[in-house]
């Protein structure tokens, strides 16, 4: 079973940095090519480019929380549920197929 983890392309999970704007200031947000992959995707699900979204996620956490500990792992959890709904969306459309 491991080797089907152990054989991931090494190119997914490369470190990689962009930089944004959050809250008027130019940052970094350095995240494995997988999880840039799934935001660049949830961010055009929201017809909006990815700096853009990235802002307006961390406007609205702030808004409702006051603050965000570590926003790189609030990224990395957020792409989790996306994949968790992909997932059970896929499920329910073959489920309902049966």
């Amino acid at each position: 079973m491991c080797h089907i983890f152990a054989s991931t392309d090494p190119a997914l999970f490369a470190p990689v940095t962009r930089s944004v704007r959050i809250a008027g200031v130019v940052t970094s947000i350095r995240l494995e090519a997988m999880f840039w992959s799934m935001l660049d995707e949830i961010a055009a699900s929201q017809k909006m480019p990815t700096a853009r979204f990235l802002s307006t996620l961390h406007d609205e956490v702030v808004e409702l929380r006051g603050e965000i500990g570590n926003f790189a792992s609030l990224l990395r959890v957020i792409c989790s549920r996306h994949a968790e709904a992909r997932a059970e969306a896929v499920d329910h459309r073959g489920s309902s197929a049966a």
